[in-house]
């Protein structure tokens, strides 16, 4: 498999994607990003929308300072397919992943959907910037 950083030309619908929602998740994207995610349990991903997660957080007494666009969704079911069962086992843990995610002190805006980006780029897996717009 072939990394995409070996390509010169930039696709142009990531240009477009970019005008848009720069470098955050738009609700279809993602919807692309969790059907890719692979549960550290096993089985299928069951995706949080972002009223589940923004009711976890509301439950659980957390507020999300930089909650941009569909980020919060992607980091919502990355950690809970990455971590639950491991480092995170219950919904207080959850929503304190959540916010140490989004609101990481020495972060900076669109950090999560430049790691996303290159996770797929490293897997040299494509993304059809038209289908996620």
């Amino acid at each position: 498999m072939a990394r995409l950083d070996y390509y010169d030309i930039r696709p142009a619908g990531l240009d477009a994607y970019l005008s848009y929602y720069g470098y955050h998740f738009s609700p279809a994207m993602v919807r692309w990003a969790v059907d890719r995610m692979k549960p550290r349990s096993g089985g299928s991903m069951q995706m949080m929308d972002k009223e589940a997660v923004q009711d976890l957080l509301r439950r659980q007494n957390v507020t999300v300072e930089n909650d941009i666009a569909y980020d919060v969704v992607y980091a919502a079911n990355m950690i809970k397919a990455d971590r639950w069962g491991s480092s995170v086992r219950n919904d207080e843990q959850l929503a304190a992943a959540i916010k140490d995610e989004l609101d990481d002190p020495d972060g900076y805006e669109g950090q999560l959907f430049s790691r996303f980006l290159s996770d797929c780029n490293g897997k040299g897996i494509p993304i059809i910037w038209e289908d996620v717009i």
